[in-house]
């Protein structure tokens, strides 16, 4: 699951004030807290004219070490919806596992958990970007998953179900082997390789293998 304008736009100031006192953040820390928070103010510029300035009521100011704190604050509770589901939480991406057969009881079971989902979002203010949300159904490589017709949705919306997924930087498939990453890693790296290439005869070897080690070299590692 991804949430859309994570950062920029869902994160309510009361409810996360009110979060940071119920998790022990009270007197004086809060009161900075909510200081950082407010008096922000915002613009927008359009063929050179400025609008008037507006104050900033929600979201969390970005490229600072108290962002994703403060985000993975606002989201901490998240878990708490769902007893079935699994959370894993990593900023703005957020992974609900669960495990069940038969599979069509599996499929009722989670849409079920997400209608609570949807209400944890409307009552948090925030917004799932269903476009980038998608499911992945785990199986062993000798087992055929046939299509029960039951689909995953949110609010209506139906989610996208894939075969392989990008996890923490890995790519994982439906088989949980290592065919989609190797196959991704190695489409990159005959890229920077091609590019070295090209450029080889231009500089000398000592920055060749600098930009090896800074384009090729860290897939390996």
């Amino acid at each position: 699951m991804n949430l859309a304008k994570a950062f920029d736009k869902s994160v309510d100031h009361r409810i996360l004030l009110k979060k940071l006192e119920y998790y022990g953040i009270r007197g004086i820390p809060l009161l900075w807290f909510k200081n950082y928070l407010d008096n922000r103010l915002q613009q927008v510029r359009c063929n050179g004219i400025f609008s008037s300035l507006k104050p900033i009521r929600c979201g969390v100011p970005q490229g600072s070490n108290r962002g994703p704190f403060l985000f993975l604050i606002y989201i901490n509770d998240l878990p708490s919806v769902s007893h079935v589901l699994k959370f894993i939480l990593f900023a703005d991406d957020t992974n609900a596992l669960c495990s069940h057969k038969p599979l069509p009881e599996l499929k009722q079971m989670i849409n079920t958990e997400l209608v609570l989902l949807a209400e944890w979002f409307k009552t948090n203010r925030l917004s799932l970007n269903v476009k980038k949300t998608s499911s992945i159904t785990f199986h062993s490589p000798n087992k055929t998953i046939l299509n029960s017709g039951n689909k995953l949705s949110l609010e209506g919306i139906a989610i996208e179900q894939v075969s392989s997924t990008k996890f923490l930087g890995i790519y994982i498939d439906e088989c949980l082997t290592w065919k989609e990453h190797v196959k991704v890693i190695a489409s990159k790296i005959a890229i920077n390789l091609g590019i070295l290439r090209k450029i080889s005869y231009l500089l000398p070897s000592k920055i060749l293998i600098n930009l090896y080690c800074t384009l090729v070299n860290p897939y390996f590692l």
